[in-house]
């Protein structure tokens, strides 16, 4: 089968198609034929040697992907030969084929293409997770989200719309502010042109929010705790800018504040099928309803997988950059 490699300089330029070994389901395993692979900001580390797989995963890139079931392993039930389904993966996605775990794959909603469905579980597993289960996210509350523009930032927006929530972003664009209040965003604000710690007090009358998804780090980590209000809770998924900075712990404790945090590749078997699970009955039916909706901001052929890794780097993309896999 093809299969996207990089040299071990880890840049975009190293990254090429090659000829390798299809691999073969084991038990509670699906193969999957690749239509279509989600790109995220893990693979962009990954290739950078800043973030290996875990123990027996595949060496190859790609944590999500879109196809047809071309084989079943030992003991899979819930799933046929030549299903359309789309999957969260511990690696293999940039390649014609790809296993994955059966409890992780859900079907294609309806009403979308191949490209569209390989844009959902990384996002939606990486979101729920974060924002309800270790959240606690819940109707009338406010959310301030970080890199808003993201695929990870607007299925944050999607989910607080879903909710009942007033949502926040914080965007380095005036373009990206407007895309983001029209996608279903209350408040965006550009970090480039305002305070954001100040613009979300001026809204708020002074209260804040009472979740902060963040992905920056560095920095943000002081101004988000001054911006929960008691109670709130500050969720970690990514540090942009650095996971050390100085500190001042007393508004934790002042407020009662919880800070939190997750990676989803590692986590178990289980756990990721608990979140399968709870998105196949929360979230799924929304998709297919057209109430909720992914944003592709463009599709690469496999062959590119260079530029659309530039692409990724640059943070010019808005919502998510998918590899078109099969023709």
């Amino acid at each position: 089968m093809k299969q996207i490699i990089y040299g071990v300089e880890g840049t975009p330029e190293s990254i090429q198609v090659a000829e390798g070994d299809r691999p073969q389901p084991g038990p509670g395993e699906i193969l999957i034929e690749v239509h279509c692979a989600g790109i995220n900001r893990p693979d962009v580390l990954q290739r950078s040697g800043r973030y290996p797989p875990p123990p027996g995963a595949s060496p190859i890139l790609g944590l999500e992907v879109s196809g047809m079931v071309a084989a079943l392993g030992e003991g899979v039930t819930e799933w046929k030969v030549s299903d359309c389904v789309t999957a969260l993966v511990p690696g293999g996605g940039y390649a014609e084929y790809c296993v994955a775990p059966a409890a992780h794959a859900l079907p294609v909603p309806e009403g979308l293409d191949m490209a569209q469905a390989a844009a959902l579980p990384e996002t939606w597993f990486t979101v729920w997770a974060n924002l309800v289960d270790l959240g606690r996210l819940k109707a009338g509350e406010r959310l301030l989200v970080h890199g808003g523009s993201s695929g990870i930032g607007l299925t944050a927006i999607q989910l607080a719309r879903h909710l009942g929530v007033e949502c926040f972003v914080t965007v380095g664009s005036e373009e990206k502010a407007r895309f983001c209040r029209d996608f279903g965003a209350d408040h965006a604000i550009n970090y480039r042109q305002d305070d954001f710690v100040q613009k979300v007090k001026e809204i708020t009358v002074g209260e804040g929010v009472d979740v902060v998804l963040d992905m920056v780090g560095g920095s943000y980590l002081q101004k988000n705790v001054n911006l929960l209000r008691r109670d709130g809770r500050l969720v970690l998924i990514a540090f942009l800018e650095g996971s050390k900075t100085e500190f001042d712990f007393m508004p934790v404790m002042l407020k009662r504040l919880t800070i939190t945090g997750s990676t989803m590749r590692p986590r178990t078997v289980a756990e990721k099928t608990a979140i399968r699970d709870a998105l196949l009955k929360n979230i799924w039916p929304e998709i297919a309803a057209c109430r909720l909706r992914p944003h592709l901001h463009a599709v690469f052929p496999l062959a590119e997988a260079g530029k659309a890794h530039h692409l990724m780097e640059s943070s010019a993309h808005i919502g998510k950059i998918v590899l078109q896999v099969k023709p």
